[in-house]
Parts: C-alpha cells; sequence; structure tokens
C-alpha cells in the first residue's frame, strides 16, 4: 500500500505564501503523475495543479501565474508553493499521486487565507 502525508497548511494573510509538501511511502514503483487539488467548504473537490514524473505540468486557470506544482522523483515528493494568496484559495488542499492505475489521496491539509 501507499500513504501520504501532507504539511505545509496554515493561515495566512492575502497576498501571503505558504508551501505544501506531500511525501508517498510504501509499495511504490512508478508514479504515474502527481497533484494538488481542493476543496471549500459546500464546493466539489476541483484540481489544482498536477506533474507528471517526465515533468510536465498543468494548472487550473485561477491559479496559473501564482501557484508552481514540483515534484522529487528520488524522495517521491510534490511541493505546492502558493503565492499572492487570496481569500477565494481558502480550502482543504489534498495530494493525489498515481501509481499503476491507483490513486492514493493525502489526509489534506487545510489553507485558509484571510482579508
Amino acid at each position: 500500500q501507499v500513504q501520504l502525508v501532507e504539511s505545509g497548511g496554515g493561515l495566512v494573510q492575502a497576498g501571503g505564501s505558504l508551501r505544501l509538501s506531500c511525501a508517498a511511502s510504501g509499495s511504490i514503483f512508478s508514479i504515474s503523475a502527481m497533484g494538488w487539488y481542493r476543496q471549500a467548504p459546500g464546493k466539489q473537490r476541483e484540481l489544482v495543479a498536477t506533474v507528471t514524473s517526465g515533468g510536465s505540468t498543468n494548472y487550473a486557470d485561477s491559479v496559473k501565474g501564482r501557484f508552481t506544482i514540483s515534484r522529487d522523483n528520488a524522495k517521491n515528493t510534490v511541493y505546492l508553493q502558493m503565492n499572492s494568496l487570496k481569500p477565494e484559495d481558502t480550502a482543504v488542499y489534498y495530494c493525489r499521486i498515481i501509481v499503476v492505475f491507483k490513486v492514493y489521496w493525502g489526509q489534506g491539509t487545510q489553507v485558509t487565507v484571510s482579508s
């Protein structure tokens, strides 16, 4: 099995920055993709950013230019650098990793942006 441990969430003022980390451990042979999703109260979970093992990235329009996803394949870790945070970024952020067609989710980390 695979376990994902997230860290880096917290409370910040609008315009501030946070860096989320997600480390995967367990039976990992090959990670196809890593990504970050978020879910605000009363809303559906939505894609924030993804990165493939080859380094190709994809971002939601709402975070382009502000967030940066990166990964360290040797450490099986994915990061999300969040800059210029807005109150609408407030949500629980979840790490997702795909390993040989199996999807694994992190426990979620709360990001709260105050105005």
